[in-house]
């Protein structure tokens, strides 16, 4: 399903699913106040009305950009039924699959709100309610499946709209004595939850252009050329705790290491590093390599063939 590495689509997909929130509890705000006090008020109702059906239509545009920019990644491929059915990914099964569950209840609201007119007001109004089901269920897919939900800007704006969105279901729903609860809620939510997710729920963010590896490595050895000089590639990846495509070309003759190059692309920033082999053996080799900021990595690869013989399985470490 998925078809680049590229950073922008990465970016994308983070974005598109942070501003998907954020709109959603916008969209969930308004709800709120326009089904409690809000009606007594001075407010254009109609305009809130209009404001609030816009809200649903970019909620669910940014879904479709967040899911299709998943689609297109790499970085976390996902097949097509991983995407449609629930808690089939191999990420974070439950929390991916609460996200999915709330984009295709969303589907479903916007069926009945299509066809609002046509159906019983009782059955339209009940439905309606699943709104906060959505929004329950994308808070927890964003908090436990999100990849930035470890930094501190993000914590303070899950915060913020939870509490704003608890606040007014107290507001609304709280009867008697509201003014305590609201302020005793939204103070608790405020608080609260950007120190779990700062803490206990912390989760760090991916690795970018890590300075030290030690993992496996899969990839495949090609040799062209004669017995006098011959052209040695391999080629290879690993998967933690970061991407890493590993590209050695070797111009070797016998007793002799004629010309070599060495390439290390990271994923998903894209960010490449280039240099050289700089020793080789019947099955490893070890190289230098330098990223455009300047940085440099020391790299050692071995490697034995794999049970079918069609292709190479073994370890790579990168140091600084």
């Amino acid at each position: 399903m998925h078809v680049t590495a590229s950073p922008a689509i990465w970016y994308a997909a983070r974005a598109s699913g942070v501003a998907a929130y954020v709109v959603l509890s916008l969209v969930v705000c308004l709800g709120l106040t326009l089904g409690g006090k809000a009606q007594s008020r001075r407010w254009p109702r109609f305009s809130v009305e209009d404001i609030h059906r816009f809200g649903g239509l970019l909620v669910g545009s940014l879904i479709g950009i967040h899911i299709l920019a998943i689609a297109a990644d790499s970085f976390l491929p996902f097949s097509l039924t991983q995407l449609l059915v629930p808690f089939t990914s191999t990420y974070r099964p439950l929390w991916t699959g609460l996200g999915i569950a709330a984009a295709e209840i969303l589907v479903a609201l916007a069926i009945t709100n299509h066809y609002r007119r046509r159906l019983p007001y009782r059955f339209w109004r009940s439905a309606h309610y699943l709104n906060f089901a959505v929004w329950g269920l994308a808070s927890m897919h964003g908090l436990m499946a999100g990849t930035d939900r470890g930094t501190a800007w993000l914590a303070i704006l899950y915060g913020v709209s939870v509490a704003s969105v608890l606040m007014l279901l107290v507001w609304r729903f709280g009867g008697s004595r509201r003014a305590p609860r609201i302020a005793s809620t939204g103070a608790v939510a405020l608080v609260a939850l950007p120190l779990l997710i700062l803490g206990p729920l912390r989760h760090s963010s991916p690795l970018w252009n890590a300075a030290h590896v030690n993992e496996s490595l899969t990839g495949s050895v090609i040799r062209n050329g004669t017995q006098t000089q011959q052209i040695v590639s391999f080629v290879g990846r690993s998967a933690r705790p970061q991407k890493l495509l590993v590209r050695a070309d070797l111009l070797v003759a016998p007793g002799t290491l004629e010309k070599t190059s060495l390439q290390l692309e990271y994923l998903p920033s894209g960010d490449v590093c280039r240099g050289q082999v700089t020793n080789v053996g019947g099955e490893d080799f070890s190289g230098t390599c330098r990223l455009a900021n300047g940085e440099h990595r020391r790299i050692q690869a071995s490697w034995v063939s794999n049970a079918a013989g069609t292709g190479v399985v073994g370890q790579i470490s990168l140091s600084d």
